[in-house]
């Protein structure tokens, strides 16, 4: 994780949903370290009530009417899983965000199979035209989503079919009338591409600011 923001990190044992909204709350989110690891950052997340599709998010979601989500509980089983899960993920990190020090194919693997390492408990499956696009490992509880570790074909496809994953999984939090969906950190200025929904939050040390975009770009801008 050192290649992470953080200014803190932690290891919990308590895996009641109401303690680790506590976490969240904090500004926490769980990492694919080891199970209960997580890292204070600066988060951002939805407030699911205020959102309501933008303009430009319609545009991308009638670009994208073939991109279809299917959510499947984690573990999955030995017989469920395809080598070419990890394969795509593996190819994503390495050659897309070059980190594949950090991501590899056995750890991608890991967090689908292993339960006892894993602080995940749903994979979002992304299809085109019944073949398989992408995926999006994700922690999931009655109140919070957390959004994490997308991997996609980015190489037949345009970048808006990245977003079109992200917009799915916002569509299916609101429809389950979660809370929040957690959308990762933003720490960088590669970042500033979440920033363009409705009712975000994020955090900054020990507060919640709502909105306040203006101030985030400041921040991601100077990095």
């Amino acid at each position: 994780m050192s290649e992470y923001f953080f200014w803190n990190k932690k290891t919990i044992s308590n895996f009641e949903i109401t303690e680790i909204n506590k976490s969240f709350d904090a500004g926490y989110l769980f990492t694919r370290e080891h199970k209960g690891s997580m890292y204070q950052t600066r988060a951002l997340r939805l407030n699911l009530e205020h959102f309501e599709l933008s303009s430009e998010n319609r545009r991308v979601l009638n670009k994208i009417q073939d991109l279809k989500m299917e959510p499947k509980s984690l573990p999955l089983g030995n017989d469920s899983y395809d080598w070419k899960i990890h394969k795509l993920g593996k190819d994503f990190y390495k050659n897309k965000l070059h980190l594949e020090k950090l991501f590899s194919a056995n750890k991608i693997k890991e967090l689908i199979l292993n339960q006892d390492n894993s602080n995940f408990n749903l994979l979002m499956q992304y299809s085109i035209n019944s073949n398989v696009f992408g995926y999006a490992i994700c922690y999931e509880n009655i109140v919070n989503l957390q959004y994490a570790y997308p991997f996609y074909d980015y190489i037949n496809y345009p970048s808006n079919y990245g977003m079109g994953m992200m917009l799915k999984a916002i569509n299916y939090a609101q429809d389950k009338a979660l809370r929040y969906i957690y959308l990762g950190s933003v720490t960088r200025r590669e970042d500033a591409y979440k920033l363009q929904f409705k009712g975000l939050e994020w955090f900054d040390k020990d507060v919640w600011h709502h909105e306040k975009l203006y101030e985030l770009k400041q921040i991601l801008m100077s990095k």
